[in-house]
């Protein structure tokens, strides 16, 4: 067990793709975390698969390194706003934050969130300035402007008077002043020995910790993660837990788990500043406090941000219901939910009222729900997801969004005027020698459902779109959904490619050639604003005559595959995204009269 002294806690925080999750292997590797035949995977705290995927950190994680007799304890954090209630959490455990900036790009929006919340917790900063060999890296300027942003978000001298340094995640280097030699880490290592504090506390007081995440095991039940205030818990010692109305449990300690590199170890014994895990108390919840049950004290609860966008969630009543999903009943989903619930507390789940068949869930933005639906699908579930909505309060107010775009120049009136139509308020307008155009929006959350894909195809996929949530304000009216339609299919069998031919130049296709289809899917985009009912099973009439051009191959434009973003981001207010674990369909809730009567005239 380390002496308080000699512990550092931080937590590292950064714009999305800004090398934090690079810079973390750095440090693992060079403080020798790792053995020297041990394959050390690439992004390695990204252990989540779809982090992987993407290449955003999505859940905090916690590691531990050893250097010059002092334990340094990390807490890598979620860089997207939709995952900023993971960020919350773990500030309270940290007597410090990296905050890492790119030397080309500077400070970007959503490192205002975490960089907010530390501040006003008193936190000194330290500041990276990353990608210091990149051929567009102005170091000068980035850090001009981290100050600007410091100065803006209410810093106090002492904040203010943050220190810095200059690095290379993938170079391995890092150095505090110009003509310093490019070897390695070291320098950052010291700067984090040095102006980090170490944990208050005393060992020799009561326990007491606050749990500020959780995680679970299927052999030990639930364990809150936390850092320990005051003194000292060893393995098999008594230990109270109080919940968040003051009721208080007795429990046991059946395990406790620090971290090593990309491991949990388990430890007999622990004391004032260590981060671990504590199994025992099979119901605690996020911002519990364990203490000594000869000492009882309950700590002020933590105080999380309230979700903003929600979507229900359903049973899959399509005809192809079961084909692919293990998981399909209500019974089945909603267990699903409540246990995801448990440990994310940024999410919220409700029961529909009037309907057995759905329930609502709730959470900080499109992002934060389609991770918890592709994870669900990947586990076997298949369910219908609605059109997102957003929370409003009781006197009608709205969320906010502060929107960052950088976009080239010949594209800024097109996106101004979209996001005029979409009730957004532009707070600032800029464009650069290098004729690329900054703008800055307060746009209701609304209106950014379904612009994105709207924004990459304006912008040939040159935009940079990001956004954060701002603010409560006044409703702004009612925003115009999708301008086109969809394409409808008006039966059930396969596709057919004489019939994606004859349809392609209608509108996008969603679908290709031999692929099942039921009545009410939507099949495509029209290029017009209504809806069209059309037959994509159809069939090509054989006959015995042979005409010229009849046997000339089918030219089919590739279909559009919609990401299960996409999708949610396409539907309208009487449209289902259909999700299982093998497809992404789009539907249709019911068939309107007059659709009806299109059907039977046609057959």
């Amino acid at each position: 067990m380390y002496a308080p002294k000699k512990i550092r806690n931080i937590a590292i925080i950064a714009h999305i793709d800004h090398g934090k999750t690079t810079l973390l292997d750095c440090l693992l590797s060079q403080a020798e975390v790792f053995r020297a035949n041990e394959a050390i995977p690439e992004r390695a705290m990204d252990s989540f698969e779809l982090e992987k995927e993407r290449g955003i950190t999505i859940f905090a994680k916690h590691t531990s390194l050893f250097v010059e007799g002092y334990k340094i304890n990390i807490i890598d954090t979620p860089g997207h706003a939709d995952f900023s209630g993971e960020v919350e959490r773990v500030l309270g455990m940290v007597n410090s934050v990296l905050l890492i900036v790119d030397a080309g790009e500077g400070p970007m929006p959503q490192t205002r969130f975490v960089l907010s919340q530390s501040l006003k917790m008193g936190l000194n900063p330290i500041v990276i300035l990353n990608k210091i060999d990149k051929p567009h890296a102005d170091p000068a300027k980035a850090l001009d402007d981290t100050f600007d942003l410091f100065v803006e978000l209410g810093a106090t001298d002492e904040q203010l008077d943050f220190a810095y340094c200059y690095a290379s995640a993938t170079g391995g280097y890092a150095f505090l002043n110009e003509g310093d030699p490019h070897e390695n880490m070291q320098a950052l290592f010291q700067l984090i020995i040095e102006k980090v504090p170490h944990p208050p506390g005393n060992l020799d007081l009561p326990f007491l910790m606050q749990a500020s995440t959780l995680s679970h095991s299927d052999f030990l039940g639930r364990q809150a993660t936390g850092r320990i205030l005051e003194g000292k818990i060893n393995k098999g010692d008594p230990f109270t837990a109080i919940d968040h109305s003051g009721h208080p449990t007795k429990h046991k300690v059946t395990r406790i788990d620090g971290y090593l590199g990309l491991k949990k170890i388990e430890m007999e014994e622990a004391g004032v500043g260590d981060i671990v895990s504590i199994s025992g108390a099979p119901e605690i919840m996020i911002g519990d406090t364990l203490c000594d049950p000869n000492h009882v004290e309950q700590l002020p609860s933590i105080e999380l941000g309230e979700p903003t966008l929600s979507v229900e969630i359903s049973v899959n009543s399509g005809p192809f219901v079961g084909r692919d999903g293990k998981h399909v009943t209500m019974n089945k989903i909603r267990d699903r939910l409540i246990h995801e619930k448990r440990s994310n507390v940024s999410l919220r789940v409700e029961e529909v009222s009037g309907r057995e068949d759905a329930v609502r869930v709730a959470g900080r933005g499109e992002l934060h729900l389609s991770i918890l639906i592709e994870s669900m699908r990947r586990e076997g579930y298949e369910f219908l997801v609605s059109k997102p909505q957003v929370i409003l309060k009781e006197n009608r107010e709205e969320p906010l969004e502060h929107v960052h775009i950088e976009i080239p120049e010949e594209f800024s009136g097109t996106v101004i005027e979209e996001l005029n139509r979409r009730k957004g308020e532009m707070q600032n307008f800029h464009t650069n020698e290098n004729k690329i155009t900054t703008l800055e929006f307060l746009l209701p959350t609304r209106g950014l459902i379904g612009y994105r894909n709207t924004f990459l195809t304006v912008t040939r996929g040159l935009g940079i779109l990001t956004s954060i949530f701002d603010s409560y304000g006044p409703f702004r009216g009612e925003i115009a959904g999708r301008k086109n339609g969809a394409l409808v299919s008006l039966s059930q069998g396969r596709s057919t490619g004489y019939a994606c031919f004859n349809l392609q130049s209608r509108g996008t296709l969603f679908v290709k050639p031999g692929e099942d289809i039921y009545e009410g899917m939507i099949v495509g985009e029209n290029s017009r604003p209504k809806d069209l009912i059309v037959n994509i099973t159809k069939e090509k009439q054989l006959t015995n005559v042979r005409a010229s051009g009849t046997d000339d191959s089918l030219i089919l434009t590739p279909p559009t595959t919609l990401t299960l973003e996409q999708a949610i981001d396409f539907i309208q207010d009487d449209e289902f995204v259909e999700v299982t674990p093998l497809h992404i369909r789009l539907r249709k809730k019911y068939l309107k009269e007059n659709e009806r009567k299109t059907k039977s005239r046609s057959s």
